[in-house]
């Protein structure tokens, strides 16, 4: 499980769809989601879209990993999207904000963390300005939002600033590459060289 974090205006959508096109094995995990579809966005792809009360209810039966309200709206991670990926034997890759990285954490699910940086807060907001999206209480908002996530990424395993996109892009695939390749994910690896038990 790769979890990315940033705060909005980072890029961490666009790198996260990269990431998905660059690697094999590696699968978007798909959250749910109380705020509209945004134009182009489709159900099922971009979002679970849902209402608050069945969003709730999910909440009530435990059916979530982790979720979270995020500029008033709530997102969440299934825990039978977790589940599905393990029995798959496939990397999941999870696009959520700090509160839902921390109650991964805390609930004890076994990942890698990252959060991705701006180079500073004038190119975050500038990022957020040029989008056209967003009026002004929200582009203050979201700047406020960003110092209190900004605050949290000391606990991530890795950061990454997106001063660069391809750069940026290289240093995740790094990453998911490395962490795929440690000893404890790849001790299967060495079953067919110790059932001979010759040296």
């Amino acid at each position: 499980m790769f979890v990315v974090s940033a705060p909005s205006g980072a890029g961490k959508s666009s790198l996260c769809r990269e990431l998905i096109d660059s690697l094999p094995n590696l699968r978007q995990s798909i959250s749910f989601a109380t705020r509209n579809k945004r134009e182009g966005e489709q159900d099922g792809v971009d979002y679970h879209f849902i209402r608050p009360e069945a969003f709730q209810s999910m909440i009530e039966q435990q059916q979530l990993a982790e979720w979270a309200e995020v500029h008033g709206n709530l997102y969440g991670t299934s825990l039978n999207t977790l589940t599905d990926a393990a029995d798959a034997g496939i990397d999941l890759l999870l696009d959520i904000d700090c509160q839902g990285a921390a109650q991964l954490i805390n609930n004890h699910q076994q990942g890698v963390f990252v959060f991705i940086l701006p180079p500073d807060y004038a190119e975050l907001e500038k990022r957020l300005r040029e989008r056209g999206t967003d009026s002004e209480d929200v582009i203050q908002r979201r700047m406020k939002n960003a110092a209190q996530e900004i605050s949290q990424a000391h606990w991530y395993d890795y950061l990454v600033v997106n001063d660069n996109f391809e750069s940026a892009r290289e240093s995740l695939v790094a990453i998911i590459t490395a962490e795929r390749c440690r000893g404890r994910r790849t001790m299967h690896l060495l079953e067919k060289f110790n059932a001979k038990g010759e040296i």
